[in-house]
C-alpha cells in the first residue's frame, strides 16, 4: 500500500535523438527524436500503463516534451513543463561530437578524474557551463515543491541523462566512476520517493553502474 505522506516520482530519460544518435553533446540545445527514439518512447509507455499517474511533467526541450506527449497518449493527460527539468547547460560545447570534445578538454578532463567527488561536483568543466551541484538543485527544487503538492500521488517526469546522473550522484546511488558519462540510457528511468523534503530512491531501470576497478 502507498504511504501517503510520500510522492512517488518516475524520472525518465527521453528517446534517442539525431544527436545522441550522432553521438554529438546536446545539453540544452534540441534535436528531434529518431525512429528509434520514438519505439523506445511507445515501449516505455506500454512498461508503464498500469501507473496512475496524477499529472505528467517534462523539460521544455523537445525532445523531454515529445517523450512525454507519446507515453501520455493512453492516459490522455495534458503536459506540463519546466525549465528546471531541462538537461545541464554545456555552453560552447553543445553541438560537438563526443570524440572532438574530449581531445579539445583532454588535460580538463584527466584533471577531473583525479578531484574528489565533493570538489568535482562543484566545478565547472569549462566556462559557461552548469555544475552538478547547479543543475541538481533546480532539479531538487522542482521535486520538492511537487511533492508537497502530490504527497501520496505517482508523477511521471520525462528529464535528461546528464541531470539524471547527476542527481544519482547527489544520492549516493554511485561516483563518477561508477556511473560514467552515457550510463543513462534513452527511456531509462529512476523511481524516487520524497516527502517534500527527504528523498529516497527505490528503484533504478535501464541504468548499469560500472563495478570495475
Amino acid at each position: 500500500m502507498k504511504a501517503k505522506n510520500l510522492c512517488t516520482f518516475y524520472i525518465v530519460r527521453h528517446g534517442q535523438t539525431e544527436w545522441n544518435a550522432q553521438s554529438r553533446i546536446q545539453g540544452q540545445k534540441d534535436s528531434p527524436l529518431t525512429d528509434e527514439g520514438i519505439n523506445q518512447a511507445e515501449q516505455l509507455a506500454k512498461k508503464l500503463k498500469e501507473i496512475d499517474f496524477a499529472d505528467i511533467y517534462a523539460s521544455d526541450l523537445l525532445r523531454a516534451k515529445r517523450t512525454a506527449e507519446i507515453i501520455a497518449l493512453e492516459k490522455k493527460s495534458i503536459i506540463k513543463t519546466s525549465q528546471l527539468l531541462r538537461e545541464i547547460c554545456f555552453g560552447k560545447i553543445e553541438g560537438k561530437k563526443y570524440q572532438q570534445f574530449r581531445k579539445e578538454l583532454r588535460d580538463v578532463l584527466e584533471a577531473r578524474e583525479k578531484m574528489e567527488k565533493e570538489v568535482r561536483f562543484k566545478t565547472p568543466l569549462d566556462k559557461g557551463v552548469e555544475t552538478d551541484e547547479q543543475a541538481v538543485r533546480r532539479l531538487l527544487l522542482f521535486l520538492r515543491q511537487t511533492a508537497l503538492v502530490y504527497l501520496g500521488e505517482n508523477i511521471l517526469i520525462v528529464s535528461h541523462g546528464g541531470i539524471i546522473r547527476s542527481l544519482l550522484i547527489y544520492l549516493a546511488y554511485g561516483d563518477y566512476k561508477s556511473l560514467p558519462h552515457g550510463v543513462v540510457g534513452n527511456s531509462s528511468y529512476i523511481i524516487l520517493e520524497s516527502d517534500g523534503i527527504e528523498f529516497f530512491l527505490k528503484e533504478v531501470h535501464g541504468i548499469k553502474k560500472n563495478v570495475k576497478i
